[in-house]
């Protein structure tokens, strides 16, 4: 027997501002609110999903968990494009300068990656 991740947890000042961000991002919809917080998840549901909970000091130093992602259906680039235009911007966290991920920050500074390897081009990644 194991374990199965179920919900990774994010603490906001304005939770509802970052759990929209992150329906953006993911195609997802905020699925329940409890205890303050907003549970969000594909739609219809699923696991792993993200919890946005309030929290009443700001974020002030760097992640030590973050989410990767991959662009999906589109290029790295045009996917870059649209994070940034969702409101995420690129942070600089001590990387490399020669690394083929972006780091990214969401509205409140939580750090995130964008890989640079779109799904579609992973070794097996159905056409």
């Amino acid at each position: 027997m194991t374990s199965r991740l179920a919900q990774v947890c994010i603490h906001a000042v304005e939770p509802r501002r970052v759990a929209d961000f992150w329906c953006r991002v993911l195609g997802w919809e905020i699925l329940e609110k409890e205890d303050g917080g907003l549970c969000l998840g594909p739609p219809g549901g699923g696991m792993p999903g993200i919890d946005v909970f309030p929290v009443t000091e700001p974020k002030t130093v760097h992640n030590r968990l973050h989410l990767d992602l991959r662009a999906d259906g589109t290029s790295t680039e045009e996917e870059l494009a649209r994070l940034l235009a969702l409101g995420a911007r690129k942070v600089d966290v001590g990387q490399p300068a020669d690394v083929s991920w972006t780091v990214l920050a969401d509205p409140e500074g939580n750090e995130f990656c964008l890989l640079g390897t779109p799904v579609q081009e992973l070794p097996g990644a159905r056409e």
